[in-house]
């Protein structure tokens, strides 16, 4: 980890980085991130909110926690070339041998790829993103040929609702969604910017106040991660994960799965000796909040049970868009998309002119 800056893709850009022990008023976003961290293949996590509210602050702030603090920023403007690599294909066929030219994925190993206003990115560019941090492997294919390579990163993908919505495919992809809002509260409001103006004055003093918090975390993901496969679900938990789904109904089994991992995550977190029911419902509300559809007011589970509640982190569970934006993908082995019945508009049959009525 880079004591002091998250170094760029480039290399050549280096600032200081505000703490991330610092930020104010975040835990439901610092604990998505972190659970991110922890475990990677969650699938990333989405931050949709207004402008200023600390997205990209925080994405760097995570960075530096990660073994190699590298922070690797996709421009709107990036080609798919750029992203994934290419191959040299003339060196293949004169040489017989595979040249590779690695792309951002690549640079991001072991770091956070951050993507902001991820909503206007081209559908196929965002695909490869998810690929990647759901497998932890960038795989280049060209004319028959073929080259792979790690690349394990914590995906972060910002938007702000009022330019526009991720295809409802591609929002379910994401393991983790947290929603942020404007400061309204005058404490919450003037802590922020009076932390934001010291560190502003003096980044090297006021990183300094944070060393120690700093440090903690960097341990704690370290053992977190190590802590992973001895956490075991039992059928309780189980049990728990699928009521949670059912009720917001979600398609496929997608939420179950993200839901059982970041609950894990969270459970190594704390260092906890197993993965609890309490566990789940403090991540359900980050897992179900862009996968959520409204209910059948005529099913008979349409009442929200108590265990699906906002919890105490505040993330919440409740539907943040309508069932037209959440309902899942046809995203080959997890989703579907319902049958919907098209109305039928009854045809006249018109007889040509001069033709004989039979």
């Amino acid at each position: 980890m880079n004591g002091a800056t998250v170094g760029s893709a480039s290399g050549a850009a280096r600032r200081p980085v505000f703490p991330f022990a610092a930020l104010i008023g975040q835990a439901p976003l610092q604990q998505a991130l972190l659970l991110a961290a922890i475990d990677p293949g969650l699938g990333g996590v989405l931050i949709s909110g207004p402008r200023g509210t600390a997205k990209s602050t925080a994405a760097r702030a995570l960075a530096e926690l990660l073994p190699e603090g590298q922070f690797v920023n996709l421009p709107l403007g990036a080609s798919e070339d750029r992203l994934i690599g290419t191959l040299d294909i003339e060196t293949v066929l004169r040489d017989g041998s595979v040249r590779f030219s690695p792309g951002l994925l690549a640079k991001a190993h072991r770091g956070v790829l951050y993507v902001d206003e991820i909503n206007l990115l081209p559908d196929a560019l965002v695909d490869a993103l998810l690929d990647a941090a759901a497998s932890g492997v960038n795989t280049v294919e060209r004319d028959g040929v073929s080259h792979s390579h790690d690349a394990s990163f914590v995906l972060i993908g910002t938007m702000n609702p009022e330019e526009g919505e991720l295809r409802p495919q591609l929002i379910d992809r994401f393991g983790l969604m947290v929603e942020l809002q404007n400061a309204f509260e005058p404490r919450t409001r003037q802590a922020i910017v009076k932390a934001r103006l010291a560190f502003d004055h003096d980044p090297a003093g006021f990183r300094a106040a944070y060393a120690q918090q700093q440090a903690a975390y960097v341990q704690r993901i370290h053992t977190a991660r190590a802590a992973l496969p001895q956490l075991a679900f039992d059928d309780a938990v189980h049990a728990h994960v699928s009521a949670l789904c059912i009720d917001a109904a979600v398609d496929g089994l997608r939420a179950d799965l993200v839901m059982l991992r970041a609950a894990r995550a969270l459970a190594a977190l704390e260092r906890a000796a197993g993965v609890t029911a309490q566990h789940v419902d403090r991540v359900a509300g980050a897992v179900l909040i862009h996968r959520r559809r409204q209910h059948d007011p005529q099913a008979s589970h349409s009442d929200q049970p108590e265990s699906a509640a906002p919890s105490q982190d505040g993330t919440g569970n409740g539907a943040a868009y309508s069932a037209a934006s959440l309902s899942s993908s046809a995203d080959t082995d997890w989703g579907y998309l319902p049958p919907e019945p098209t109305a039928a508009v009854p045809v006249k049959s018109v007889i040509p002119l001069g033709a004989k009525k039979r």
